[in-house]
């Protein structure tokens, strides 16, 4: 594996990635792949199991209810557990050992969640999946400021979501090709069978790139001691959450600003398929578009990779920022498939830059050792905030607003954030690395 490594290293676009940053930037690699087919083939073979099950038969409306309350769910017992998390991976020698295990855990869920064709133990493997990949993804984040250096932080975070990106695309054109192709041109292949494919793929493939990190992953911030007693940890949890708002304006308002711009990113691709749906656009040219996006997303994530060595990176989120306002107005002319075809360019040109330059600024303004405690409050603010968001979209089309309406008024989380953001860059950073 480390000879592997080394080889992907000698390729000249990540010839300026050490081999800890590399291994650290192919995990993006591998776990992208999860969440693209979250967002794009789960909802529909979920929905067509629901409508087909013999049992406990569902109608549409009520499996999209359901598939979103599963959403919901997993959302709050993230928010739950990702700082518990955190606090015991924060101590000497547990970081590495939680991430493989979570992992593991993940990789094996995700492959069972294939072989399920009932809704209810589908939907509970679903939800179960996306809670040790997203615990996963704290302790990942966290990594960063083990990895590499401040100066290096954005271009590093940068790089994770830009392969990623692309290499999300790879298990999910299979996956993808075995559910449109399948059934006419492949032999024969059911939605049952290519479902399989889909989620087995993709766990694969989530495994073997997270390889490398396993083995080359050295943890060089910690806390020394143990753990502790489950009141312990608790009490360590709230003495972090009180110095942050009583002590750590920067980092409060900085929360506060990613809470507000992070809630309108989520809910554009929590509600892409939605989007067009409403549109009545074919749901094929749709995850075309979705997948084109990824490529569009990967570019744009590398060109704010190199302008992070030159500029400072409040101001580059400022402008993914302007960007996504921009795109939310935008919705208010979406009519056809080009429309929204212009509308997933437009995400996909700042999608990954505002998502990495957020999380390697918020890396250097943590302590290095509390970092997977950190990264489990940031993931609160994260994973809990396009609850917002959808609410607003819901409240909109429930007083009869079209969808455009509905997109456009998220650019109000776009406007918000970006005061809050100003305002965190003016404050002091307590915790300097030395």
């Amino acid at each position: 594996m480390s000879s592997i490594v080394k080889k992907i290293n000698n390729w000249k676009i990540f010839r300026d990635l050490n081999e800890q940053e590399l291994s650290w930037v192919l995990y993006d690699v591998g776990n992208s792949a999860y969440t693209m087919l979250a967002c794009s083939l789960i909802p529909i073979w979920f929905k067509n199991i629901a409508i087909g099950d013999t049992v406990g038969k569902l109608t549409g409306d009520k499996a999209t209810a359901y598939y979103s309350l599963a959403i919901s769910i997993t959302t709050i017992l993230v928010a739950l557990i990702g700082p518990i998390i955190g606090t015991i991976a924060d101590h000497k020698d547990r970081r590495k050992v939680m991430f493989n295990t979570v992992v593991a855990v993940g990789v094996c869920l995700c492959i069972l969640n294939g072989f399920i064709n009932a809704w209810l133990p589908f939907l509970i493997i679903f939800v179960l999946t996306r809670l040790f990949y997203t615990s996963a993804n704290t302790i990942y984040d966290s990594m960063l400021n083990d990895v590499t250096t401040e100066e290096r932080a954005d271009q590093v975070s940068s790089y994770g979501f830009a392969w990623g990106y692309i290499g999300s695309c790879i298990p999910f054109l299979i996956a993808l090709i075995a559910y449109v192709m399948g059934p006419d041109m492949l032999g024969k292949i059911s939605e049952s069978l290519s479902k399989i494919i889909g989620f087995s793929v993709t766990a694969i493939w989530w495994a073997l790139v997270t390889m490398p990190l396993l083995k080359n992953y050295k943890q060089k911030n910690y806390i020394v001691g143990e753990a502790g007693s489950v009141g312990a940890v608790f009490r360590k949890i709230f003495k972090t959450f009180g110095n942050i708002f009583r002590k750590d304006k920067k980092v409060l308002f900085f929360l506060i600003a990613f809470f507000l711009y992070i809630d309108g990113v989520g809910t554009i691709i929590d509600n892409c398929i939605n989007i067009g749906t409403d549109l009545g656009l074919p749901t094929v040219g749709q995850v075309v578009f979705l997948l084109a996006t990824q490529v569009v997303a990967w570019i744009g994530s590398l060109v704010f990779a190199k302008l992070s060595k030159k500029y400072d990176t409040v101001r580059l989120i400022l402008v993914c920022i302007v960007g996504y306002f921009c795109v939310c107005l935008y919705a208010l002319t979406l009519k056809s498939l080009l429309h929204f075809g212009i509308l997933a360019f437009g995400v996909g040109c700042f999608q990954g830059s505002i998502q990495s330059l957020s999380r390697s600024y918020y890396a250097k303004i943590i302590p290095a050792e509390n970092s997977s405690e950190y990264f489990g409050i940031y993931d609160i603010f994260s994973k809990g905030a396009s609850f917002l968001g959808s609410a607003l979209i819901a409240a909109v089309k429930l007083a009869g607003g079209t969808i455009n309406v509905a997109v456009a008024s998220l650019a109000v989380f776009f406007a918000l954030g970006f005061v809050f953001l100003v305002i965190a860059d003016k404050q002091p950073i307590l915790h300097r690395k030395a």
